[in-house]
């Protein structure tokens, strides 16, 4: 339905859901609101559900790619850090998805890990006077990863 707000100068979308607990019978009301009129009423409850992914995504961005630590005042290292942390969540995510089948239980930080080890093993690969071969780099890297 479409309702006024005494602080919101525009009609509001206002869906009201009812749950109920089909065991104990027990209900609880939510009102989702949005102020695009043009939204049904599934498409209202989607978004919301869609909220909760966003949410994470940011929780993600904070506690593994530093959105949180960057020391950047000026808009432009702003706006490029909180979107190169953005970035890193959209780009581990489909990382890790392809790696669960095999570990269903691999996390960004086993991820961030595992990018880490093959990077600690090219490096000291590079101190050889002859690169090895392939086989035993690829052998090398999945030993230490």
């Amino acid at each position: 339905m479409l309702m006024w707000h005494k602080c919101f100068a525009e009609p509001l979308n206002i869906e009201l859901v009812v749950k109920t607990n089909l065991r104990t019978g027990a209900t609880a009301h939510v009102v989702l609101f949005s102020s695009d009129r043009e939204l049904t009423d599934e498409q209202l409850v989607h978004y919301y559900r869609l909220r909760f992914q966003l949410e994470f995504n940011f929780r993600d961005a904070k506690q593994y790619w530093g959105l949180e630590d960057f020391m950047a005042v000026k808009v432009t290292p702003v706006h490029n850090s909180a979107n190169l942390a953005l970035l890193m969540v959209n780009l581990s995510q489909a990382l890790i998805r392809p790696l669960r089948a095999q570990c269903p239980a691999l996390s960004v930080n086993d991820l961030k890990a595992g990018y880490r080890g093959r990077k600690y093993v090219l490096e000291a690969l590079k101190w050889l006077p002859k690169m090895p071969e392939p086989i035993v780099i690829d052998q090398a890297i999945a030993q230490v990863t």
